[in-house]
């Protein structure tokens, strides 16, 4: 949803990015499935996903953001700013995007969350479009749900040095979910959480 990464990062990811769009327009073709581990080359979580996940989050959000200003730093400063969201699905309900109004402290800027299903492997992949560099698709994040709990795991690179990334879905009610974003140096044996949202829904 919101990696937040430097442009000359998200830069160095086209190409794993275009070959994340070359899986979405396969799925709307009806082409044959990646391989689990996908174009990220990070397996997500086991398979629990299914084309229904998501119709929780039909509707326009309030969202509170709490976003830690360094990230793999040793930061402990967090800044705090308030956003909207408007989800709706597509591709038949195989497909979902959301439309985000960010309230950052040094302007406001907008993104989009675009996702799609892929029936054979049972697990969703999530784009993040950022409207500050609106040329390039950064690379996916890969998983479902399990037990209330959405994990969504991928890899990319942060300050020339790669890493894994995760999003994390909680605590989610009709009226109400918990988002996070993790970061991982080492292979995902250590995370840092650096992104926390809250959804209240607005109508």
């Amino acid at each position: 949803m919101i990696h937040d990464l430097e442009p000359q990062t998200r830069r160095a990811a086209m190409m794993t990015a275009l070959a994340a769009a070359g899986a979405v327009a396969a799925i709307s073709t009806g082409a044959d499935a990646e391989p689990r581990t996908g174009g990220s080359g990070a397996a997500g979580p086991p398979l629990t996903g299914h084309e229904h996940d998501w119709d929780w989050l039909i509707g326009r959000w309030a969202v509170r953001h709490h976003r830690l200003k360094g990230r793999l730093v040793g930061s402990t400063e967090w800044e705090d700013f308030n956003g909207s969201s408007v989800f709706w699905t597509t591709l038949g309900g195989l497909g979902n995007i959301d439309d985000n109004v960010l309230e950052i402290p040094s302007g406001t800027y907008r993104a989009v969350s675009l996702r799609s299903f892929d029936p054979k492997t049972e697990q969703w992949s999530i784009w993040w479009l950022d409207g500050r560099d609106p040329t390039v698709i950064e690379p996916p994040v890969k998983g479902g749900f399990k037990d209330g709990i959405g994990t969504f795991v991928g890899d990319d690179v942060l300050n020339g040095r790669p890493i894994k990334m995760r999003f994390t879905w909680s605590a989610i009610t009709p009226t109400s979910a918990h988002w996070e974003q993790a970061f991982s140096p080492d292979g995902g044996a250590t995370w840092e959480v650096n992104w926390q949202t809250e959804f209240r829904r607005a109508g």
